[in-house]
């Protein structure tokens, strides 16, 4: 079966010390216990659901709790770690390195560490950090930065800035809005095509991304968004199309016959991604999820595409 090559783009690790910490703050991520794991954990869930290589990234909440020297020092030692993993199995890992913000002078300082001495395969970034979102103008030295070196920027979501409603996870809903709402963000702040260098990766199918795609493009007409495509196109609603287009997507949790179909409506059927969310998911979840995309009816070249061939292209060392 195809899913012997997968590359899975959205695999986390929680490195014992990190969990630690965490645990020490009270945190749930997503409304969930900080889940175990290793790096032998990693691997043989990987070898069980045929997943080749997996870029690794720290989940929410990241490392910024309002310290910045502190969000500092945490990235820091997060990305080394993560790194000395990578050396170790350089053909089953990658990983996307952390980094600070809001504290924006921090992020530019680890994201060229990372980038440069740690070879870091691309970036996360949480879709909201301290209540701002990837659109705020604050953010745009690190975007033009992550621009210039044409990164992989991988998107992850974490908790809204609102309180969550009593007795519902925050990952059942909350995230796939967080998500949302960055990406319009950056669409309505004009960043997405300002600085079009960057390769961003949506969570979990972009979360409402594609159901919502035609309400986004009538957004985007009302505020009288700057669609550059428009200047070449006789076809107004292709053109805002594209726009949405731009995005890469991974399907982690979404590989199901509910959301597939706008997805693959909306998305460049090659900015599509295999994502499993381990271990946040555990296997039991993915497995389920892998068995929906399996039995989802789809041409074999683009099957192939998301399991791997789309990956490859993002991360070329890690082709077969």
């Amino acid at each position: 079966m195809s899913r012997a090559h997968r590359i899975d783009t959205h695999q986390h690790l929680v490195p014992p010390k990190y969990a630690e910490w965490l645990n020490s703050k009270g945190v749930r991520p997503g409304g969930i216990d900080v889940p175990n794991w290793s790096e032998s954990m990693a691997l043989d869930f990987m070898d069980r659901r045929g997943i080749r290589a997996g870029l690794l990234s720290l989940s929410t909440p990241g490392v910024y709790f309002g310290d910045a020297a502190e969000a500092r020092k945490w990235s820091r030692e997060m990305n080394e770690y993560s790194a000395d993993v990578v050396r170790r199995n350089p053909d089953r890992f990658g990983f996307f390195a952390t980094l600070t913000l809001p504290d924006v002078e921090g992020a530019l300082a680890e994201a060229e560490y990372a980038l440069d001495t740690l070879h870091a395969d691309g970036i996360v970034l949480l879709a909201n950090n301290d209540g701002r979102y990837l659109g705020d103008p604050e953010f745009e030295p690190l975007l033009q930065f992550l621009h210039d070196r044409q990164a992989v920027v991988f998107v992850h979501p974490g908790e809204l800035p609102a309180a969550p409603v009593p007795g519902i996870p925050t990952f059942a809903a909350d995230f796939l809005l967080d998500t949302t709402r960055t990406a319009i963000s950056l669409i309505l702040s004009g960043r997405l095509s300002k600085y079009s260098g960057i390769k961003f990766v949506l969570a979990h199918a972009g979360g409402f991304v594609p159901y919502i795609a035609y309400r986004v493009k009538l957004v985007m007409f009302a505020t009288n968004t700057v669609v550059p495509q428009l200047d070449d196109s006789d076809d107004p609603v292709a053109a805002y199309k594209a726009v949405l287009r731009q995005f890469y997507y991974d399907i982690a949790l979404s590989g199901t016959p509910a959301a597939l179909p706008s997805l693959l409506a909306v998305a460049d059927p090659s900015h599509i991604t295999y994502g499993s969310d381990f271990p946040f998911a555990p296997e039991a979840a993915v497995a389920f999820i892998d068995n929906e995309y399996e039995h989802y009816p789809l041409e074999e070249a683009l099957r192939t595409a998301i399991d791997h061939g789309n990956s490859e292209a993002l991360f070329p060392r890690l082709k077969f």
